[in-house]
């Protein structure tokens, strides 16, 4: 997935200033962003009010939209650095092509896992036969130090482990482990990302690190979450500090629960480049658009994104950690 923006706001990340240590509710709503002819997200991160969760610094959410008479989802090829990208459908397909030859169709359920390391680039589209509605979320990863500057790779994943407690909560975990339980993905920092399932009349605690900071974003329906109404394209920080989460819903419903360890690295973001500084972006941003790096997605129909100007203004983190 791809940042679209013609103007991208920098955005500077990481270091564990804004991450609460105790038990929070930070109620946050998307910006609704274009993403292709047919298609809009609601950008959740990176927030005015929250930059990161864990390692997780940005998180889109799209649909359901009908999309039976329309192209769905047209996202050109675009490179990346630095950062993980997550694929997470509740309906619809999306075709993925990327530049180590891999070509995927991601479905319901399914992980898609692409580790940018040093850079790589990709296109997703909706198939030409494609289901009637799209619906879903693209969720970046940041990399660590140790990890960033490595080779890029794709996965696929379409078994994961699924959690069926009483009180009718069902558990996919996408990324990381949860309650005992582990995805095969690959990551590199302590991470969980899951999807959970709400039957109606579901009344249950979800065990968590204290540890961990969370967040749970609202994919459909409504849910009480320790209480407080959330609704669906909104998603609720959650901080630090528990070993439960309640969770209540009288209808079907369905969220996303992210979390992990807080990220002490200082990080620059920038289009859908995340660095370390506004050199490493700048030249990122040149290698790409003169074509000197990233290399080539074969068969997408259709020109490559170029990267837009950057700002004036130098890119820089925030102050280091004391």
């Amino acid at each position: 997935m791809s940042n679209l923006d013609v103007h991208p706001v920098p955005a500077t990340c990481g270091g564990r200033e804004d991450v609460s240590a105790k038990p929070v509710h930070d109620l946050l709503t998307g910006r609704l962003v274009p993403l292709g002819e047919s298609t809009a997200v609601r950008r959740l991160l990176p927030n005015l009010g929250r930059r990161m969760v864990g390692a997780w610094c940005f998180v889109d959410h799209y649909g359901p939209d009908d999309i039976a008479d329309q192209p769905g989802m047209q996202v050109p090829p675009h490179p990346h650095i630095g950062l993980q990208t997550v694929s997470w459908l509740h309906e619809g397909e999306v075709l993925h092509r990327d530049t180590l030859g891999s070509l995927q169709t991601v479905r319901p359920r399914e992980l898609g896992l692409m580790t940018s390391g040093r850079g790589i680039a990709h296109s997703e589209e909706s198939p030409r036969e494609h289901a009637r509605l799209l619906h879903g979320a693209q969720l970046w990863v940041a990399l660590p130090e140790a990890a960033r500057h490595g080779g890029p790779a794709f996965e696929h994943h379409a078994d994961l482990p699924v959690l069926r407690g009483g009180g009718g909560l069902t558990a996919t975990v996408i990324l990381g482990g949860l309650d005992g339980a582990a995805s095969p993905g690959t990551v590199h920092t302590p991470i969980v990302g899951a999807d959970l399932a709400l039957a109606a009349g579901t009344d249950v605690t979800l065990p968590l690190e204290r540890d961990f900071e969370y967040a749970v974003l609202s994919m459909s329906g409504r849910v009480e979450v320790d209480g407080v109404p959330v609704e669906a394209g909104s998603m609720l920080y959650l901080g630090c500090g528990r070993t439960g989460l309640p969770l209540r819903a009288d209808s079907d419903a369905g969220l996303m629960l992210l979390g992990g360890e807080p990220f002490g690295e200082k990080l620059v973001m920038w289009w859908n480049f995340v660095a370390r500084s506004g050199e490493e972006i700048a030249r990122a941003r040149e290698e790409w658009n003169t074509g000197s790096a990233f290399g080539t997605v074969h068969g997408y129909d259709g020109d490559r994104l170029l990267a837009p100007e950057m700002p004036a203004t130098p890119l820089k983190p925030r102050g280091r950690e004391r």
